[in-house]
């Protein structure tokens, strides 16, 4: 059968009591240990016996650097809890009248959203419905101003946008300093350094020039007339042609 639970209260006997203790002596220092490797703690323990004697423990056999941070640790802690009651009536004071301010905000922040207007009466209503036209118009003047700026942006985007393309689809135009033609020349296929002529010979040999009207030049394509060349016709071969083309 198992042991029963041990009852934690005072051993009376003196010999049962010293060797509980240095059974649990050796077991509290071997849980000191395992919970400073597992848990990579630092741990110090200090146990005195009845008679007086010491047992320690301490993590890397730092037990003054554990004991000095303990101290301050301590007197940190005593620092907060021996205050002066004076100032702790001021916190008090102070956090009721933080709360007060959080709880009206709220309350008024509900009311603007249209929520809780029961409790308000006739005067507190008006006073919302001005504070409420107010904040529009200012959310109005500033949504214009808003909408302004971005049509300038916009505006100004789309003139650079404008003459970019002027740019790129209509090239410059020659200066104005070039030399042009003059209207009062006359066209390459009428010059006057010579005429077209129309030479008829005749039986004995002797040819007759006759040059060709101006006008009737003019109404001549381009193509048909070229310059110093002189159009001669037999007389006699044309006769000749026209008699054999009746024989």
């Amino acid at each position: 059968m198992g042991r029963g639970r041990v009852q934690l209260k005072r051993i009376e006997n003196k010999i049962n009591r010293q060797v509980t203790f240095s059974k649990r002596r050796s077991g509290l220092l071997k849980k000191a240990h395992e919970i400073s490797v597992l848990c990579d703690a630092e741990v110090a323990l200090i146990v005195f016996s009845t008679k007086g004697k010491l047992y320690e423990y301490s993590t890397n056999a730092s037990m003054e650097k554990i004991l000095e941070r303990y101290q301050c640790y301590s007197y940190a802690e005593r620092a907060l809890v021996e205050e002066d009651p004076k100032s702790q009536g001021r916190w008090c004071h102070d956090y009721g009248e933080l709360r007060s301010k959080v709880e009206a905000l709220q309350k008024s922040q509900r009311h603007l959203m249209g929520e809780q207007l029961e409790s308000l009466t006739f005067k507190e209503l008006q006073q919302l419905e001005l504070h409420l036209d107010g904040a529009l118009r200012h959310i109005r003047s500033r949504r214009e101003k808003a909408l302004h700026e971005q049509n300038s942006i916009l505006e100004r985007r789309l003139m650079e946008s404008n003459g970019a393309m002027a740019l790129t689809e209509h090239p410059r135009w020659e200066p104005q300093g070039q030399p042009q033609t003059s209207s009062s020349s006359p066209p390459p296929y009428l010059a006057t350094d010579s005429l077209p002529t129309l030479s008829i010979g005749r039986t004995g040999g002797g040819q007759v020039i006759q040059p060709l009207d101006r006008e009737n030049n003019r109404s001549l394509p381009a193509w048909m007339l070229r310059p110093k060349e002189i159009i001669s016709v037999s007389f006699g071969t044309l006769t000749g042609i026209w008699t054999q083309g009746w024989m």
